[in-house]
């Protein structure tokens, strides 16, 4: 498995995932989640490190 998850949840629940071996790779694909399906109600969107756990973005961010 690669090294960076994309998660989107739909009210808690995963919906989609992503895994990719390059870190710009799955910045680009986590920008584009949030342009395609930010707005959706209950939308969650985070990526992972999967090698040390690390949150790298979260949408919607949290305060």
């Amino acid at each position: 498995m690669d090294r960076y998850h994309l998660l989107l949840t739909l009210d808690g629940r995963p919906a989609m995932h992503g895994w990719w071996s390059e870190e710009s790779t799955a910045r680009r694909q986590f920008s584009s989640w949030v342009g395609e399906r930010g707005d959706m109600p209950g939308v969650r969107i985070v990526l992972i490190d999967e090698d040390d756990g690390t949150v790298i973005h979260r949408w919607p961010e949290e305060p």
